[in-house]
């Protein structure tokens, strides 16, 4: 091994990589372009998949109950306000973990300072910004720019791509992908105050695949009742001339979208209401990439969104940058810290994951929305004449399955790193 394995971006992935490494006892470097860490986003679900390795981290129910909460029910909601589909989760499903709806920020900093305290304050260099690489047979070098306007150079055994979806070692890795797709999804996110919804803790999306809402809490209620509630509002125009706007992620008025949503309003909900009550709100285009058909060049692998960017429909992006996580150290765990252990990972989640892109694109479990809005227009009076209810269970376990946490499988899998395993 000819240094460390050095790590470009420090956000979520990065870090349970950086985690999972040093848990099997393989030294390893973060370098991120970030001159401070903070507690950036909004709110994002933690499947099952991905809670199982967090808790095999150490980072279990006393961590995630401080940044968010375990999620009772998933439900889909048509555009009279009638029920869809609902499901329990987690847990309340029989699941051996939960699934968790976290403070994306909050969860982030729990990820960074459990990396300081296990591996030191040096382990993690801010202000330093991936520009490229170069390798030979024996070693990889990462091109770095800092905040201060220096550039170097940092040489370890294997360099992990964890630097998101504008990835500049992707764009060298392969440069002709055509970088980021935009569909012409638009969504405007925050959180609110409010009384949570149905079981208390229920992730609702309510009406087509045009124009929908969804909201979940991220905090346990308090004395009166109210919790951080996260939203997400979307609409779809027309991509044909492309994102106007500038940057990606830019703060705005609720009153400039509000008017999107003002039929939805029924008795145990209304938006715009809701909606007026945000302190604040974002919005940025609903985008990806491309699937690719390696993530891997010699001693370099991409993960993440730098490997596959994908709509947040499923709820999984951050859930498959863990598992991308403990995989990469499954495999380091079985071919030692070289191009094999690299090459193993590409083979086991490159092709899976790319066909989960392409299936959130198509709306993923959403899909059944689109479904109710080509049989009905989204209203309806007997659901289960529109879709039958072995139809709206069928589809779910198939998109659970493809996203990989179908109940059975995740329940019976052995652990994926071994209690007390090390390489070398």
């Amino acid at each position: 091994m000819t240094g460390p394995v050095l790590i470009a971006g420090g956000g979520i992935g990065g870090l349970a990589l950086a985690l999972t490494l040093h848990q099997v006892g393989v030294p390893v470097r973060v370098f991120e372009a970030a001159r401070e860490m903070r507690p950036l986003g909004v709110g994002v679900n933690l499947q099952p998949n991905a809670v199982r390795e967090l808790y095999d981290l150490g980072l279990g129910a006393d961590v995630l109950d401080r940044v968010g909460v375990p999620v009772r029910e998933w439900a889909l909601v048509g555009l009279n306000g009638r029920e869809v589909y609902a499901e329990p989760r987690g847990t309340f499903a029989g699941y051996d973990w939960p699934q968790y709806a976290v403070h994306r920020g909050a969860f982030h900093m729990a990820l960074y300072d459990a990396v300081r305290d296990r591996l030191g304050p040096g382990a993690v260099t801010l202000g330093a910004r991936a520009t490229g690489y170069a390798q030979t047979a024996d070693s990889v070098t990462l091109r770095l720019a800092h905040a201060d306007g220096a550039v170097s150079e940092v040489q370890g055994a294997l360099l992990i791509g964890a630097d998101g979806i504008h990835s500049a070692l992707r764009a060298q890795m392969h440069p002709d992908d055509p970088g980021v797709q935009w569909g012409g999804g638009i969504m405007w996110r925050g959180t609110v105050r409010a009384n949570p919804l149905r079981t208390g803790s229920s992730f609702v999306g309510l009406g087509t695949h045009r124009q929908r809402m969804v909201i979940y809490p991220i905090s346990a209620p308090d004395a009166d009742g109210m919790a951080l509630i996260n939203w997400i509002a979307e609409v779809t125009v027309d991509p044909a001339h492309g994102w106007q706007q500038e940057g990606w992620f830019r703060p705005v008025a609720v009153a400039d979208f509000v008017h999107h949503f003002d039929g939805f309003r029924y008795d145990w909900l209304d938006v715009p209401a809701m909606l007026e009550g945000a302190e604040a709100a974002w919005e940025n285009p609903m985008i990806d990439r491309e699937p690719l058909p390696t993530w891997v060049q010699g001693r370099l692998a991409l993960m993440g969104d730098a490997a596959h960017a994908m709509y947040p429909t499923g709820s999984n992006g951050a859930s498959q940058a863990i598992v991308d996580a403990r995989t990469l150290g499954a495999m380091l765990l079985a071919h030692g810290v070289t191009p094999a252990a690299l090459a193993a990972y590409d083979d086991r989640l490159c092709a899976p994951v790319s066909a989960l892109q392409l299936r959130n694109r198509g709306a993923g479990p959403f899909g059944l929305l689109t479904l109710l809005n080509d049989r009905c227009g989204g209203v309806f009076d007997d659901i289960d004449a529109v879709i039958p209810p072995e139809e709206r269970a069928a589809f779910m376990a198939g998109y659970k399955a493809a996203a990989g946490f179908a109940k059975d499988t995740l329940n019976a899998a052995p652990p994926t790193i071994p209690p007390g395993a090390r390489v070398g």
